[in-house]
């Protein structure tokens, strides 16, 4: 099987990395059509006229390669919501038609409009970036999410059926993210990801204050980082920490803590960092959603807590904290369920299998 990775995705974002090798470790052959428009800063789709301009540039250059040729089906990676009317157009030209597979991950509006919030909800740059959502989900045959509550998500979006959307996990890549974990004492929990208001960032500094014996580290930028500035004193942060040395943070974390939120899409998503501890076999700490549950059970691959509840969360932590028999229990379940469901080889697989139902004439 030959697969063409069309686009202009994020070339280095987990999604698109761990897609690539999963599907090259199940024997696909994934070849990359790629434009580079969001590797050159470390804040995407700040909208300015710079990035218009090379994605303009980057799609007429994707559009003058012509249609992929030999492939078996298209995969446009994230993010894609504005390559897909033109990965459309191009798997349908001349003879014949390429299955197209769009891997979205997250919707534009709720990147922009909810969780960063750029543009005020109903404002007309919201309203355009629902329909181009729209219109993204309509244009694929297939639509992978990463959980099953997104995939109602996105078909409710596109108001496409839900027959056109199937799941795979996120997972982690595991050149990166192998088991490490030997905690160094003092036990402190360990915060990684974006400042945004889906991850929670008040309600761990709140905890913290909860449980001023505990230490906890940040790393991480955005736009909540300025509530960095009076944390409380057991909290220290660092703004940014190279992706290939992450699995040296996770290693001698106490415990990793997941996302907190308690909007709509934080109860549909389980994030890189989960399952990045996870893989390095680090306890985690996260918010009980319907997300989570579709991967983790409390008390045994991971210790669930109410969404933006600080005092639950610092008792949590306290507990992985004072006994380490559930430290190890929590580390040993986590890694168990990554492997029977989110390993390289099982996403691997899964995606295989998705490919071969959609060309299986």
């Amino acid at each position: 099987m030959r697969v063409v990775y069309f686009g202009t995705y994020e070339r280095g974002y987990p999604r698109n990395t761990q897609v690539i090798s999963c599907l090259r470790r199940a024997g696909v052959e994934v070849v990359e059509r790629h434009e580079g428009v969001w590797e050159s800063s470390r804040h995407k789709w700040t909208a300015g006229g710079g990035s218009a301009l090379r994605l303009l540039r980057a799609e007429l250059r994707l559009a003058l390669r012509g249609r992929p040729r030999d492939a078996d089906a298209v995969i446009v990676g994230y993010p894609g919501q504005l390559d897909m009317p033109l990965a459309r157009l191009l798997s349908s030209s001349g003879r014949g038609h390429t299955p197209l597979v769009f891997n979205p991950l997250v919707s534009l509006t709720e990147t922009l409009v909810d969780d960063r919030r750029r543009f005020g909800a109903g404002s007309p740059p919201a309203l355009a970036l629902r329909a181009l959502d729209r219109l993204a989900l309509r244009c694929a045959d297939l639509v992978v999410a990463d959980t099953e509550q997104n995939a109602d998500f996105f078909a409710e979006l596109g108001g496409i059926g839900r027959e056109r959307v199937d799941v795979c996990f996120v997972g982690a890549e595991e050149r990166v993210f192998q088991p490490v974990w030997q905690p160094h004492a003092p036990f402190h929990a360990l915060f990684v990801g974006k400042l945004i208001p889906l991850h929670g960032l008040p309600t761990i500094l709140a905890a913290a204050t909860l449980a001023p014996e505990v230490r906890f580290r940040i790393v991480g930028s955005g736009q909540l980082e300025a509530l960095l500035r009076d944390g409380p004193p057991n909290v220290d942060s660092t703004r940014w920490v190279e992706y290939e040395h992450l699995p040296e943070e996770l290693a001698c974390a106490g415990c990793a803590l997941g996302i907190f939120g308690a909007g709509s899409k934080a109860r549909r998503v389980i994030p890189n960092k989960a399952f990045q501890a996870l893989a390095c076999g680090v306890p985690l700490v996260t918010a009980d959603t319907p997300a989570a549950r579709e991967l983790l059970v409390d008390g045994e691959s991971a210790l669930l807590v109410p969404p933006e509840d600080p005092s639950a969360l610092a008792a949590a932590i306290r507990r992985v904290s004072a006994d380490s028999s559930l430290a190890r229990q929590l580390a040993a379940g986590g890694r168990a369920a990554y492997e029977a469901h989110a390993s390289e080889v099982v996403l691997g697989r899964r995606w295989r299998g998705l490919l071969e139902q959609l060309v299986r004439p």
